[in-house]
Order: structure tokens, then C-alpha cells, then sequence
């Protein structure tokens, strides 16, 4: 209506949330650790030299030697922002993948989970969900008001993993980079603190014993119970 302005709702009784910092996420499956190339570089790269396939949609990779994804590694943890993460398998003891936080805005409440690369041994397994439930556990529990997922737009695979893990689509962005050469059209996702509760509660849901048959077989799908609490799904899926 001509004349009329509106705007957003106050935010009251909250205060910027603290930046990612060193001590370890636990879960079941997984522990996250602080990247540090001294400590995890080498097993990582034995994880990630099974399948060149993984830096595909990655700006970096993939390492020629152990010595030159030491190097990165040494680098790319100097910044902050990105912060990373080693991901752990509990149970082998190796480090199977990393996933870091960045776009760090705590002024406004605002994270992003990126850089995710999940060698062979760490896909499609219950460690590696858990590695994402424990990285948005930890941004809603410290006051952040919105965590986010990009990818390529190419990267179905990714879409389709932001979507089972909840993150609602929120539309792309055109010719948003350059990597590798090559375009990318951004994906956008994002899930809210207001949808924290009910998303923990699918995943409590997902992770449970009795959601898993003797073969280890999922009986319900995290996809499932997370579209109860997505706002809006991709439409390309």
C-alpha cells in the first residue's frame, strides 16, 4: 500500500553468539577436531587418495603427495575463517573427512557449513550425518539465528544432502564464482533457530537404534523426517 512501511520483526533478548573455537565436537560415531596439519594431514590424504572425484566440486584439490596436502592443510587453518574440522570415526580412530565453518558473522547470528569433503569411508554413514548434526548442534546451542549451505547448483548431490539434513532451499544465485574455470551458479539452503528444536528431535529420531534393522538398514529417512521442519524444498529433486 503506497505510504505504508514495514519492517522486520525486533530481535530482543539476544546478543551475538562466540566465534567457533578449538575444543573437540563429540558425538557417537564422531569427533570433530580442530584441523591441524601436523596431526591429521597424513591420514587424510590416505582417506582422500582412494577417489579423485571428491575435489570435483571443491576450488582446491586434488593433491598430488601427502607433503603438498600438508602444505594446504598448514595454510588454510592460518585464516579463522574458514574455521575446519577433522572429522574422527570413533570406532577406527581415523580421520575420514573434514567440514568447516565460515562466513563467520556473529554480529548477526549468521554461519555457514562449506568446504565438506567426505572421503569413501566417511560417505553415506551414520558418522558422517552425525558430523553435520554436531556442527549445527553447536552454531543454534551458541545463540547463532541462522546456519547455511551453498553449493555449485550443478551439485546435485549436494542439494540433495543440504535437503535430507534440513536446510531449506532458498534459491540460486547466477554466476555467482569462478573455480577451476568454470561457472557456478550458487545453491542456496539455510535453516533457522526457530527450526532447531524440531530438527534436533528428527535427528534424535534418525539416530536411534530402533530406527535401524539388524543389518544396520535404516527403517525411516532422515529426508523424511527433517521435510516435516523444511520450509521449502528444492525444486529441482
Amino acid at each position: 500500500m503506497s505510504g505504508t512501511k514495514t519492517f522486520g520483526a525486533p530481535v530482543t533478548g539476544w546478543s551475538p553468539p562466540p566465534r567457533p573455537g578449538t575444543d573437540p565436537l563429540r558425538g557417537s560415531f564422531v569427533t570433530l577436531e580442530a584441523l591441524d596439519a601436523d596431526i591429521h594431514a597424513a591420514d587424510l590424504h590416505r582417506a582422500n587418495s582412494v577417489e579423485d572425484g571428491i575435489w570435483d566440486y571443491l576450488p582446491y584439490g586434488p593433491f598430488a603427495s601427502a607433503a603438498s596436502y600438508h602444505r594446504w592443510v598448514r595454510d588454510i587453518t592460518k585464516a579463522g575463517d574458514p574455521h575446519f574440522w577433522a572429522i574422527r570415526n570413533v570406532d577406527t580412530g581415523h580421520c575420514g573427512g573434514v567440514a568447516s565453518y565460515l562466513r563467520i558473522s556473529p554480529e548477526n547470528g549468521s554461519i555457514e557449513v562449506g568446504h565438506i569433503n567426505f572421503a569413501a569411508e566417511l560417505q553415506k554413514t551414520r558418522a558422517a550425518t552425525e558430523a553435520i548434526f554436531l556442527m549445527m548442534q553447536w552454531a543454534f546451542e551458541n545463540g547463532y539465528r541462522r546456519f547455511e549451505w551453498k553449493c555449485d547448483a550443478l551439485n546435485y548431490g549436494s542439494r540433495r544432502a543440504a535437503q535430507r539434513f534440513g536446510f531449506s532451499f532458498e534459491g540460486v544465485f547466477r554466476q555467482a564464482t569462478i573455480y577451476k574455470g568454470r561457472n557456478r551458479d550458487t545453491a542456496w539452503f539455510a535453516c533457522i533457530d526457530q527450526e532447531w528444536p524440531a530438527l534436533k528431535e528428527a535427528y534424535q529420531a534418525w539416530f536411534a537404534e530402533t530406527n535401524f534393522d539388524q543389518n544396520g538398514q535404516q527403517i525411516e529417512s532422515l529426508a523424511a523426517l527433517t521435510g516435516l521442519v523444511r520450509v521449502a524444498d528444492d525444486p529441482v529433486l
